[in-house]
């Protein structure tokens, strides 16, 4: 299968309207001159960033505002992104995390964690998915998920239960495909830093999470050589492998006890 060319083609990024989503947006826009189809819940942001893309990349930008955690503002951010029949790939990149003891998270919050990362993603790539199964059609759908789908982590259950959903889901609808020009990635980063990790709860982890632009950098490459799962970032991918050889439940047990400390230590300079 050939690698994807992104100039001059459109390309829709959920969760544009700040960390990842957003450096991946500038980087398709400056580096490989895609237009792009730009999805979140900030009109504000979307738009300065629609503004800045068109000025400083010269490509196209469409802003689309949309609650992905509602069933049918997924279909419309995927039936709008279509509709001209032009789309060439998608990244679906929008997800909310939650960082703390699962018995403190609101069930209202925890559904929204489950609707936007799980029920949002599926229902946007179904939708995509009979759109680039179509005769003649070329393109791909990268689904951003994380290592927290391989290694359950402690302290962020709900999250890393909702992607360790998206890593299987990806990985099994990969081999379902009958359009040999139509491929499915999974794209399972660490720790970025992002809105999503700039808090106290996480001081102790930011030596461990990979600088955005570095994580967009590498996103980019998995969704255009059509990687099947892709962990960015060497000592992750080793990381990755070496872990696969230990006990899932001494895995869990370390990671409980460097999630622990950065909570308390958060909660101690509250």
């Amino acid at each position: 299968m050939k690698n994807l060319a992104l100039n001059n083609q459109w390309v829709l990024v959920t969760g544009a309207s700040s960390g990842l989503g957003q450096e991946m947006a500038r980087q398709l826009a400056h580096i490989h001159k895609a237009n792009l189809i730009i999805a979140a819940r900030r009109a504000d942001k979307l738009n300065e960033l629609k503004a800045e893309l068109e000025k400083a990349a010269g490509i196209q930008v469409k802003v689309i505002v949309a609650d992905l955690s509602i069933p049918e503002e997924a279909d419309r951010v995927t039936a709008e992104s279509i509709a001209g029949n032009n789309l060439y790939a998608a990244i679906l990149n929008a997800g909310v995390t939650y960082f703390g003891r699962h018995t403190e998270l609101a069930w209202d919050n925890f559904e929204t964690i489950l609707k936007t990362n799980v029920v949002g993603v599926v229902r946007m790539t179904n939708n995509l998915v009979e759109y680039f199964e179509q005769p003649g059609k070329n393109g791909a759908v990268m689904l951003v998920s994380s290592m927290a789908g391989f290694f359950p982590v402690p302290y962020q259950a709900a999250y890393s239960a909702t992607k360790a959903f998206i890593t299987a889901f990806g990985n099994a609808l990969h081999n379902e495909l009958t359009n040999p020009n139509f491929s499915v990635t999974v794209f399972a980063p660490g720790g970025i830093a992002t809105e999503m990790t700039d808090n106290s709860k996480f001081n102790e982890l930011k030596g461990w999470l990979m600088p955005v632009s570095e994580a967009a950098k590498e996103a980019i490459h998995a969704l255009i050589t059509r990687k099947y799962n892709y962990v960015p970032g060497l000592l992750n991918r080793v990381g990755n492998v070496f872990m696969n050889f230990l006990p899932a439940k001494f895995i869990g047990g370390k990671m409980s006890k460097v999630y622990l400390k950065s909570l308390n230590k958060s909660a101690q300079q509250e």
